[in-house]
């Protein structure tokens, strides 16, 4: 089990560090284009766990064009502003990762 949960630790950080640099271009040509609309949506990913929640947070913030405005543990939902509109599955890819990481 332990060793299962460093295989996906290591899977998580490269498609996170992949993650970041597709989101880096995106928001680049966004920016660079005008083609910037703010959004705040709300999210409830699938994630049980506070730490889980609080790693999305993070990713989520680490991302350029994404970030975590609210996270509220109890009803497990996460208020994120986007510098455009987004797909929910455009916003948090790394939800499945972090599942097979901690849950």
């Amino acid at each position: 089990m332990f060793l299962t949960r460093i295989f996906y630790g290591i899977e998580f950080f490269v498609v996170l560090v992949v993650e970041i640099i597709k989101a880096v271009f995106d928001t680049a040509a966004c920016s660079l284009k005008g083609d910037v609309d703010p959004v705040v949506v709300e999210i409830r990913p699938d994630l049980k766990r506070p730490v889980s929640l609080a790693i999305l947070c993070n990713t989520i913030t680490l991302t350029p064009g994404t970030i975590t405005v609210d996270m509220d543990q109890d009803e497990r939902v996460l208020t994120v502003s986007a510098i455009t509109p987004r797909a929910t599955e455009a916003i948090i890819p790394l939800e499945p990762y972090i599942k097979k990481m901690l849950e």
